[in-house]
Parts: C-alpha cells; structure tokens; sequence
C-alpha cells in the first residue's frame, strides 16, 4: 500500500496512540478508496493522503479533544560536554534526551506538531504542507517557525527541571 509506513507515523503522531493510530489510518485508506474518483490526476497524491488521514484525525473524538499547553518562559541553556564513548551512563542520557524530544513534541498545540512533523519527519515541501493542510505558504512558514521555537524553548524549560532535580537528588 502507498505511503503506509509514512501515514502511520504521522498518525501515531498524531494520536499519540497505537490502536487509534491504526484505526486512523485504516480509515484513511478505506476513505481515499472510495473517494478515489475525486482525486485529479496531475495533483499530488501523498499530500492528498495527508489531508484525508489529517481530516479523519479532526473529525475523530480524539482530533477534536486535542488541546495542550505550552509554557511561554523561556530561559537560557546550558551547554552540555559531549560524550565520548558509549557506556552505561551515555546510553541512558540519550535515551532520556530522546524521551525528552518526544514529551515536548507531544505537548505542542496540534497545530504545531502536524506542521512540524510534516516538515521534518515526513521531508515535506512547504507547497506540500500547505495543499494538505489547505493554509497559505505564508501560514505553513509561520506556524513552522513558531513551532520550533515552542518546541525550542520547551526542550530549554524540561532539561533546566530535570537538571535541578538531578541536583536535588544528588546526582
């Protein structure tokens, strides 16, 4: 099936879910069968995927509960020494770091996390991003970039917490 792997992940995304993003997706391919007749040769068809899986996503009990918070502080970071070599300890920092990536990615407005996961995990084009989510370019640049730098300064506010509980406890 086109495009599986891709709109799975963008629906796991989405859903922050296994099963829904299944379901999701599922749903997706069954809609995109059936509405085939609608799709106009020429046009790009992954962008109309998405904004078929996208749709299904806002009109499923989970799309339209979606909502988050994002803190507005943001504070300076601190550098970090790069580690050398793989032990025990590296291992289990990256693994927190990559824990750490996921959380605030999944605490972005959905408005946010579907731009920047089509830009950057998906390798989307701003024209592709702006057909599936039928918005302007001017909006798709515009939400990217206001989308990086919440997730930015996100990341900036969870490692300053888990440093000064890292500090608390002695380590």
């Amino acid at each position: 099936m086109p495009l599986f792997k891709q709109l799975y992940s963008f629906a796991h995304w989405l859903t922050q879910n296994r099963e829904e993003a299944e379901d999701l997706v599922q749903e997706t391919y069954a809609k995109a069968l059936k509405g085939f007749s609608s799709f106009q040769l020429g046009t790009n068809f992954r962008a109309w995927m998405y904004r078929i899986l996208r749709n299904t996503f806002l009109t499923s009990r989970t799309g339209l509960k979606a909502t988050s918070t994002v803190p507005i502080d943001s504070e300076e970071d601190g550098t970090e020494l790069p580690v050398e070599n793989e032990n025990p300890e590296s291992i289990l920092l990256k693994r927190s770091d990559s824990q750490l990536v996921q959380s605030a990615i999944d605490d972005l407005p959905l408005h946010f996390r579907e731009i920047l996961l089509l830009c950057e995990v998906e390798e989307m084009s701003y024209q592709e991003i702006a057909e599936t989510l039928s918005i302007p370019i001017g909006t798709v640049m515009s939400r990217l970039s206001r989308a990086r730098k919440t997730l930015r300064d996100g990341l900036r506010l969870r490692s300053q917490k888990g440093m000064s509980q890292r500090v608390n406890y002695g380590l």
